[in-house]
């Protein structure tokens, strides 16, 4: 396979009742799967490791907590884990003997101050973790368990054909500005792990890659009721079923011109994979190239604050820098 392909997969899976050695061991099994088929690249689904606490409220109303929900959080809190840690060690491991490069949605758990984030994870089959993103915009009681992402977490990262990856997490791909970000730095591949299974997403991604002319991976969760672990919220649902479907899917692959080149998978766990042809960025740049000859800087500029929002500087104190200009 020459440098301008790369042959990729999608993992359409669910957090296995949140427990980590078992969602890691079906991780193993995907990337198998993916590496088996040759694949080079595999994407996994929005909080895959650490799980997405669908319908859970945490015990919380406006003005008021419970003990019980305070222990569900404690609970979901143990399944975060650390960016860069062990398990980011031993997931480098796994990429360099499959040699696949991993793109996989984390609960991740800051170390000094216990806050969670919804992240994404990066991990190279030559240098291992090499990036993260923080979902910078948590969508409705989202907000409630998981921080805000900052500017410092935003790459775009290279694999060693130099083809350049990145991604937004779910409803966070709605925020034009950050999808002009993304642009401004060239992604090609452009990864959205998501829990969104609606039609709707559907036109999004779609939308996404005629619009930064790439291609776009998205990976959703495949989840029923007996994923989640045993007392979660939504079990008396449907009758108390644990078959009943949680999350539906709707992970697919779509090329830079909006064609879909695999999937939408709907109501069942499973792998896409299929190969990329990256000479169909410049074929698309043709007539629409968003931060070249398609955009107008003299009229239109974007400004993009990059660095850290971190409470405890070095300086002892708070501070704050000046935005950047890119574009």
């Amino acid at each position: 396979m020459s440098s301008s392909s790369l042959r990729v997969a999608v993992a359409q899976v669910g957090t296995p009742q949140f427990d980590l050695e078992a969602t890691l061991t079906k991780l193993e099994d995907y990337v198998n799967q993916a590496s088996d088929a040759q694949a080079r690249l595999i994407v996994f689904p929005e909080a895959f490791i650490g799980g997405y606490p669908k319908n859970s409220s945490f015990g919380c109303v406006i003005g008021a907590r419970t003990p019980e929900g305070r222990e569900e959080f404690a609970r979901y809190h143990k399944g975060a884990i650390l960016v860069p840690g062990p398990v980011t060690d031993r997931l480098a491991n796994l990429s360099k003997s499959k040699d696949i490069f991993l793109v996989v949605g984390v609960i991740e758990r800051e170390e000094i101050t216990g806050t969670l984030y919804c992240s994404v994870i990066y991990i190279d089959p030559d240098q291992g973790y090499v990036g993260k993103h923080r979902k910078v915009m948590p969508t409705g009681t989202e907000r409630l368990c998981w921080g805000f992402g900052d500017g410092s977490t935003l790459p775009v990262v290279k694999n060693r054909d130099g083809h350049r990856i990145g991604a937004t997490i779910c409803w966070e791909t709605y925020m034009p500005l950050l999808r002009s970000f993304m642009y401004s730095k060239g992604v090609q591949i452009f990864c959205t792990p998501t829990v969104d299974h609606r039609d709707s997403w559907q036109s999004t991604i779609q939308h996404v890659a005629m619009e930064g002319r790439c291609f776009v991976l998205s990976a959703c969760q495949f989840t029923r009721q007996k994923d989640y672990p045993e007392g979660h919220a939504g079990s008396d649902l449907d009758g108390g079923d644990k078959e009943a479907l949680r999350s539906l899917g709707g992970s697919a692959i779509v090329s830079p011109l909006g064609q879909v080149l695999a999937g939408p998978l709907r109501e069942k766990e499973g792998l896409l994979v299929t190969d990329l042809d990256l000479d169909e960025i410049i074929q698309g740049k043709l007539d629409l190239d968003p931060i070249g000859h398609y955009a107008r800087p003299d009229i239109f500029g974007l400004v993009v604050n990059e660095s850290e929002n971190n409470f405890n500087k070095s300086s002892g104190g708070a501070s704050s820098s000046a935005p950047s200009a890119d574009n």
